[in-house]
């Protein structure tokens, strides 16, 4: 006789329940389809994967929230005040926050040649060149936007700051023994994505902020949570990550 199949139990939500992990007894990540939330349970046996950061060796990194990808896009606009608190609780905790913003060119000339040549009309590359130059005012960050004096500001000429020789920001965070990295800004699914991706790879430990992260479309935020969730680090809320990430020993 066949052996029949082992199919996991749910739990009065209708959630899959595996290794016996209920995921309604947890903070489910942010809008992460169910599918997700079966296959991490599987592979980890847990939802999330930090259950907690120093908040002495942590940093806040704020990707790419200038004027030239802020603009006037509501989703994105919405997440200023998310950022700030994130700001202010690190620092008020001891750790360290960092501004990162994209420098495209200068002076005419790209700093990303095969980006702009082939990625763009001639015409949209040659704008986002020189908006994002430094001097002109789409290069400049955001003015919502609660930057201190002491804040590092860094920046790159490719997606992710990670990438070799695209920026300095390794030299800021290691000489400050810095272990554990609260990712934000925009785009969610492109350099916020790219940015905590490769930091991950360099034995960082990661966390996306779900609602101090935005994209132009509802679509390309999810796929860049659901994308690097599942095998890069966490998701988490501004609530969860001052409450609980950061909470105090």
């Amino acid at each position: 006789m066949a052996r029949a199949s082992r199919l996991p139990s749910k739990n009065r939500q209708g959630a899959v329940v595996r290794n016996g992990m209920d995921p309604t007894t947890e903070p489910v990540p942010y809008g992460m389809p169910a599918y997700v939330i079966e296959r991490v349970l599987a592979k980890r046996g847990r939802l999330a994967v930090f259950d907690r950061f120093d908040p002495r060796v942590t940093a806040l990194l704020c990707i790419d929230m200038q004027n030239f990808y802020v603009g006037e896009i509501p989703s994105v606009l919405a997440i200023v005040p998310n950022i700030n608190r994130l700001a202010a609780r690190v620092r008020e905790l001891g750790g360290l926050v960092v501004w990162i913003g994209m420098t495209a060119g200068a002076g005419g000339t790209s700093r990303w040649s095969v980006y702009h040549d082939n990625f763009f009309t001639p015409e949209k590359g040659a704008n986002h060149r020189d908006q994002l130059s430094p001097g002109h005012p789409g290069h400049d960050f955001h003015a919502g936007l609660a930057i201190a004096p002491d804040d590092p500001i860094v920046y790159k000429s490719r997606f992710s700051p990670f990438v070799a020789g695209a920026s300095t920001i390794e030299s800021v965070l290691r000489p400050r023994g810095i272990e554990n990295l609260i990712v934000t800004g925009t785009a969610t699914n492109m350099c916020c994505e790219s940015a905590a991706r490769d930091a991950m790879m360099l034995d960082y430990r990661v966390v996306m902020v779900a609602d101090a992260n935005g994209a132009r479309y509802d679509d390309d935020h999810l796929a860049g949570l659901t994308s690097f969730y599942q095998s890069f680090g966490d998701v988490r809320t501004t609530d969860e990550v001052i409450g609980d990430v950061l909470r105090l020993a």
